[in-house]
């Protein structure tokens, strides 16, 4: 894991004395809101429909126990004694005090965390593969790509004021679990035909009100290209991007103006420009950051506990079926841990389960911690013959419900409880619909189905790619949500397509029960997953499912 050098701690504790003399200039009236807004939001700090809230970045989702410890401590002290993980493996605390906001970034600074750039028109938190250095599919840990970025990013001069906000996305596998086709820069680690290794680089992708999947702007880039190329991409687009409307200031907007051969064109100019003015320098940092990111000494470990604890407790075996993932070692897993009770929260974690989870982390998972873009914390590093004492320990902090990929981990935005943009609630829908599918005990026999919520069009519940996407708008002030059905994140990325009319509050859960029951009863054997029979299918029977009145004077007619 990255440790802060002498730069990153004088960097980091410049910026908290700076912003501390701000806040005290806007507590004593020299400074306006107005005047303050820009300064704040540099830090991290929102104003919410009823309090401030500070963001904090987690670059590339990764946590170390006293990380955690820390994080639960702040929640504890000077908010509500929870904290909300995002889908940019940021965590928000919701209700500090602005008094107490200096005092929460010292906080952080003490175990070499931060606010800056989670806000502003500026290259936000880089986020990356959640199985990162544990996936056994992956080329290449992502995590140390990353950071170089983070690196290069951070107060750069010439970014700092971009059209619009810029995110950057990394995996190192085959199977994207980063979802960099629906980030500004996506980057993907890839081998080519000779065996050496670099990045296929795509540019434009993102939701929000106008939804695009990335396009490839270069298909092998060798590693030692990797900055001038990405500084050759944000140039471009920062001259380019357009000032006049903040609806269209976006990359996406700018290659689909531009098209994607021209902007190819004018990147691959500048970066034959930029590329001689590195001299080498990123290549050697890069060097020193992959060394910080060395794999743990893993210790080998008999399986027996694992299989005998998995013969003999159902409760346990249906956790395992759901929260494993496959290790690059064969007698590791990788665990993640759901933030998705039924009829939680979706991403919230109280003090007490912070930590839990570190102690879990610093006993069991060679102190690493991962969240995830899904809104779970993953466990990279399990030996198998450590799983029953982990699921026991998840299960006293309450964080053992068996769900993972299944309908109820729901990712959902604040929404109307909390976003001073949203126009509906995204929490208590993705409760109603958790808690129901709970009482109906189905979700296991459904399987695997992505459910993602937004409470406004500005998609930061990625409902855009859900296998079922919630947009919820306020139609004339009542709550309105619209459906889309067959979006993907992964490799095969789509953007989900709208099924028809909204449905209210109070019929919303309802929809989704008929959504599912047209899947059950359409599907090809029960290994047929949701997103695979929509597509062998198409809309229809999901729709005439949705509209049955529709349905029936069609059939009339």
């Amino acid at each position: 894991m990255y440790k802060y050098n002498d730069f990153d701690e004088a960097f980091v504790r410049e910026r908290v004395a700076q912003f501390t003399e701000q806040v005290e200039r806007r507590i004593d009236g020299s400074l306006t809101e107005d005047e303050f807004k820009p300064l704040r939001l540099m830090n991290g700090l929102y104003l919410q429909l009823h309090a401030y809230m500070l963001r904090v970045a987690i670059p590339y989702g990764t946590l170390n126990p006293d990380q955690m410890r820390q994080l639960a401590m702040i929640a504890e002290r000077w908010d509500k004694g929870y904290g909300h993980f995002t889908t940019r493996q940021n965590i928000q605390f919701n209700w500090p005090q602005l008094t107490d906001v200096p005092a929460m970034l010292g906080a952080l600074a003490d175990v070499e965390m931060h606010c800056i750039q989670t806000s502003g028109n500026t290259i936000r938190n880089v986020t990356a593969d959640h199985f990162a250095g544990a996936a056994k599919d992956e080329i290449a840990d992502p995590r140390p790509v990353a950071e170089l970025l983070r690196q290069w990013s951070t107060d750069h001069p010439e970014f700092q004021f971009l059209p619009r906000k810029f995110k950057i996305a990394v995996t190192g596998a085959e199977h994207d679990r980063a979802v960099i086709r629906a980030h500004d820069i996506g980057i993907q680690i890839v081998e080519n035909d000779k065996g050496e290794r670099g990045y296929r680089i795509l540019i434009g992708g993102g939701l929000g009100r106008t939804p695009m999947i990335g396009k490839v702007v270069r298909d092998f880039l060798p590693e030692a290209d990797l900055l001038p190329y990405c500084e050759a991409i944000v140039s471009v687009y920062n001259l380019l991007g357009r000032r006049d409307n903040k609806y269209k200031a976006r990359i996406k907007i700018t290659v689909h103006e531009t098209g994607i051969d021209e902007i190819r064109a004018m990147i691959e100019d500048r970066f034959a420009l930029l590329r001689p003015t590195f001299g080498g320098g990123d290549r050697q940092i890069f060097a020193e950051i992959q060394d910080a990111f060395a794999p743990p000494v893993f210790r080998d470990a008999d399986e027996a506990p694992f299989v005998a604890a998995r013969a003999d407790d159902p409760v346990f075996r249906a956790w395992a079926d759901t929260n494993l993932a496959n290790h690059k070692r064969d007698d590791h897993a990788i665990v993640s841990i759901s933030l998705k009770a039924h009829g939680a929260t979706p991403g919230d974690a109280t003090a007490a389960q912070m930590r839990a989870m570190a102690d879990l982390a610093e006993r069991y998972a060679y102190g690493e911690l991962r969240i995830s873009h899904e809104q779970n914390v993953i466990l990279p590093h399990v030996a198998r013959a450590d799983l029953p004492a982990v699921h026991a320990g998840l299960k006293e902090a309450g964080l053992a419900t068996a769900n993972i990929g299944l309908i109820s981990d729901i990712i959902a935005c604040p929404g109307m409880d909390y976003c001073a943009l949203a126009t509906a609630r995204s929490i208590p829908i993705a409760q109603e619909i958790a808690t129901r599918f709970d009482e109906l005990k189905l979700e296991h026999d459904i399987g695997q189905l992505k459910i993602k919520i937004s409470g406004c069009i500005n998609a930061c519940g990625h409902h855009h790619v859900g296998h079922i996407g919630i947009l919820g708008l306020d139609r004339a002030g009542v709550e309105n949500y619209q459906i889309t059905l067959g979006g993907d994140g992964t490799e095969d990325a789509a953007i989900g397509t709208r099924t028809g009319p909204g449905f209210s509050a109070d019929d919303i859960v309802p929809a989704v029960e008929r959504i599912v029951g047209a899947y059950l009863e359409h599907r090809e054997g029960a290994d047929e997953p949701f997103l695979q029979t929509y597509k062998r299918l198409g809309m229809a029977p999901f729709k005439a499912a949705l509209y049955p009145e529709a349905q029936e004077k069609a059939n009339a007619a």
